[in-house]
């Protein structure tokens, strides 16, 4: 587990009102808009007269999908894409997404973001019965559910309704069909997943932030424990499942949303800009300039600036050619990468008290060096103000924290991790303030039990990131 959080996927569809449109451009551009959500994979299913073409295969989308891959792929009248990154399942080209399946009743191709935690028990049920299985992830496990609903009813939004009965967990699915797209959020609204349109296209993305960039206008967010259904045309809407607490990620407004993603009716910048305004009242410092990690630290510090009166000033040059760090499995490798990708602006920071916003601190490896090379550059003082509480307890729904043991807060109190990272002061955000920012911002319900170790379900007794590499057959 690297300095910053790893969420799951991005996922994104697609519905033409023509039987033949060149919808894998328009693909491509969605999933480069959510390439942040994942960088391990990604791929694009097209559906032209009921059969489904698919490419997929380990890398960035720019990589597996450069102009000859997407002319190659059909037009259609359905699409869809994702971009992952594991948290179930290694990061193995067979787990790429989408995972396309042939049964007695038609194709089916199904995206996924999130993380079932009763993954593990389904499958060996599955298995018992004689399904045979080619991936290590839970998203197989779905689509195994689907297809064996599917054979029993009459619809597949009734397959879909009774697989959502069997899931535990996290789920924004995108499920297409010979004949149809459908649009699934699991009951809690744990993962976000979006609507929006053109004239000639109806467009589902985890993010507004990829609706924006293809052209398609926000409508709505899919509800919790809805399917919103496409076919023939028109859309049609399911609540399967609403009788159940909400809670979104609170980390997808604090850290894995883009800025300029709009979720469940909430700016993500605003949140964030909320955060370090909380920050500058809670935590006051007396400081010469209030700076941003870059990227997700920036509009936190905008916040704390303009609530301190303290000026607001860029520290770091960032390259745009470095990927990002937690991808890289060393940690050797990626204090390497930090050095290479953030650099200080001597003339900025040298002789000057800076107050440094960042979104979080996991290991507390990547911070720490961070902070030396503002010493290097000549920083005077270095404050650090984090934009979300301490992580004290695992999550079992998607973000990859599998093992509080691994987190900087086990077992230390918040001066140790200070004299740790090499600050001249810590402080995060409360839970208080969070709660307030929340309210202040008409944010549903969050889920925030890796902070407080208080889960808006029942959670496993243990989690393990690769469960099925361990299955003996």
């Amino acid at each position: 587990m690297s300095r910053k959080i790893n969420e799951e996927c991005g996922v994104f569809g697609v519905y033409s009102k023509e039987s033949k449109d060149q919808l894998a451009y328009m693909i491509d551009v969605g999933l480069s808009a959510l390439q942040h959500r994942g960088e391990e994979s990604c791929g694009i299913a097209i559906n032209r007269d009921g059969l489904i073409t698919y490419r997929k295969d380990l890398g960035l989308v720019s990589k597996v999908f450069p102009k000859h891959e997407i002319e190659a792929l059909p037009e259609g009248k359905m699409g869809i894409g994702h971009v992952r990154y594991s948290t179930t399942g290694e990061a193995k080209k067979e787990n790429a997404q989408p995972m396309v399946i042939r049964h007695k009743k038609g194709n089916l191709a199904v995206v996924h973001n999130g993380n079932l935690t009763n993954a593990y028990e389904l499958r060996k049920e599955l298995e018992e019965k004689g399904a045979i299985f080619t991936t290590t992830t839970d998203t197989e496990v779905i689509c195994h559910i689907i297809v064996q609903e599917r054979l029993k009813a009459a619809s597949i939004e009734e397959a879909v309704k009774n697989t959502m009965k069997r899931l535990k967990g996290s789920y924004a699915l995108i499920i297409m069909t010979s004949t149809k797209l459908l649009a699934v959020r699991d009951p809690q609204g744990f993962k976000p997943l979006c609507i929006g349109k053109t004239e000639n296209r109806i467009v589902f993305a985890s993010e507004s932030c990829a609706l924006d960039i293809t052209g398609a206008e926000l409508i709505r967010d899919v509800k919790p424990g809805e399917i919103v259904v496409v076919t023939n045309n028109e859309m049609t809407s399911i609540e399967a499942d609403m009788d159940k607490p909400k809670g979104l990620c609170s980390f997808e407004y604090i850290y894995f949303a883009r800025p300029d993603s709009i979720l469940d009716g909430i700016s993500v910048h605003k949140f964030r800009e909320d955060a370090g305004r909380y920050l500058a009242k809670q935590a006051p410092v007396d400081a010469d300039i209030v700076a941003g990690v870059p990227d997700s630290g920036l509009d936190a510090a905008l916040g704390f600036s303009k609530e301190s009166g303290i000026h607001y000033d860029i520290v770091f040059t960032k390259s745009k050619y470095i990927g990002r760090t937690f991808i890289q499995n060393a940690q050797d490798t990626r204090n390497e990468l930090v050095g290479l990708k953030l650099n200080p602006i001597k003339q900025v920071v040298e002789g000057k008290r800076i107050v440094l916003v960042d979104d979080s601190i996991v290991r507390g490896t990547t911070i720490k060096k961070i902070i030396a090379v503002l010493r290097k550059a000549g920083a005077k003082e270095v404050h650090l103000r984090i934009a979300s509480p301490a992580f004290m307890d695992v999550c079992y729904f998607g973000t990859d924290i599998d093992n509080k043991e691994n987190l900087i807060t086990y077992n230390r109190t918040v001066e140790e991790i200070r004299d740790m990272i090499g600050a001249d002061s810590l402080e995060y955000l409360s839970i208080d303030s969070l709660k307030e920012i929340t309210k202040e911002c008409k944010v549903p319900n969050l889920c925030v039990g890796c902070f407080t170790s208080k889960y808006p379900v029942e959670v496993p007794k243990e989690i393990k990131k690769n469960t099925f590499e361990e299955i003996k057959f």
